[in-house]
């Protein structure tokens, strides 16, 4: 079969366009119920929060151009208070009271984040068959990142691929498989339910974080683009790794980024990508538990096509 043959066939047989109604802009997220969240929350044993977040500052992975490195601007500052710069409010002097205050200029995937619906187009069509048409200079008119502001907090496993080859990171170019998951899985003795987001390791971030190099948009491990069918036959609701773009670089077929058109086109999952997914692993490792509950909540950016994110899983 060709490539182009593999790709149409997986989406032909794995599209869930549709399925939730033709106005649904939620995707995989509609997997995700308040069953799923009490079964997340059981999870919560020792109050242990761990952060997944990758710092939003200049020492990012982002070489620059369309996607750059977190600035965080100062707009009034503690010298300036000790100095008795900072003037007065409505005609009355500060007096002994001081003040700081900042502002971020980034984009909304220069770091650890979610892709929203509306980010990748398939034959200009996004999630549910909506147009790209639908995405101008004022943002996403229809599956923007605002429809999950109140989701992504579900219960979340660790699939460390990296750990379980006893490396500490997989190649680049290393296609992460349906058996490297099954079988990471059945070592760590985790399982996988329907709406669980999966959190795989190859630990290239880890092995790059002082030296990113090509990290950003370079060769990388990554998911196969042969894991879709299971992850939709296991109805996975989210899948994120430790990776620039999730998926295998340079890619199997001779299609760009090929998993993101089946699953995050035409399956709805969430995509999250640059996840540091480092302490976690040491400590799963630690205690033997590789699920855990995750709150992964994008911002209310309304219209936005991705979004940063305080990712933390609790234990």
């Amino acid at each position: 079969m060709s490539d182009a043959g593999i790709l149409d066939d997986y989406i032909a047989r794995y599209s869930r366009w549709g399925i939730w109604g033709e106005d649904d802009e939620l995707g995989a997220m509609n997997l995700v119920g308040a069953e799923q969240v009490r079964a997340a929350a059981s999870l919560v044993r020792d109050g242990k929060v761990i952060s997944l977040t990758l710092p939003y500052d200049q020492q990012g992975p982002q070489p620059g151009g369309m996607r750059a490195n977190p600035q965080l601007v100062t707009t009034a500052t503690g010298t300036d208070a000790l100095a008795g710069a900072q003037g007065s409010l409505g005609g009355k002097p500060f007096g002994q009271f001081g003040y700081s205050d900042d502002m971020v200029i980034m984009g909304t995937q220069c770091g650890t984040q979610w892709d929203a619906l509306s980010h990748i187009f398939h034959h200009g069509k996004m999630w549910n068959g909506y147009s790209a048409g639908e995405h101008t200079s004022r943002g996403a008119a229809r599956n923007g990142i605002q429809h999950w502001s109140d989701k992504l907090v579900l219960r979340g496993v660790l699939v460390d691929v990296a750990a379980h080859h006893g490396v500490a990171n997989l190649d680049d170019g290393y296609p992460i498989t349906v058996d490297d998951l099954e079988a990471t899985l059945a070592a760590q003795g985790a399982t996988v339910a329907p709406g669980d987001a999966l959190l795989v390791r190859t630990g290239q971030l880890g092995a790059r974080r002082h030296a990113w190099g090509a990290y950003a948009g370079g060769d990388a491990p990554g998911l196969s683009l042969h894991t879709a069918p299971w992850l939709y036959d296991q109805q996975i609701a989210a899948v994120a790794t430790d990776t620039w773009g999730m998926e295998v670089r340079p890619n199997e077929i001779d299609v760009f980024q090929p998993l993101h058109l089946v699953i995050l086109v035409h399956m709805g999952l969430a995509v999250g990508e640059i996840f540091d997914l480092d302490a976690l692993a040491a400590d799963c490792a630690a205690d033997g538990r590789y699920e855990f509950m995750l709150a992964a909540t994008p911002l209310n950016i309304t219209g936005a096509v991705g979004s940063p994110v305080g990712a933390v899983a609790i234990k």
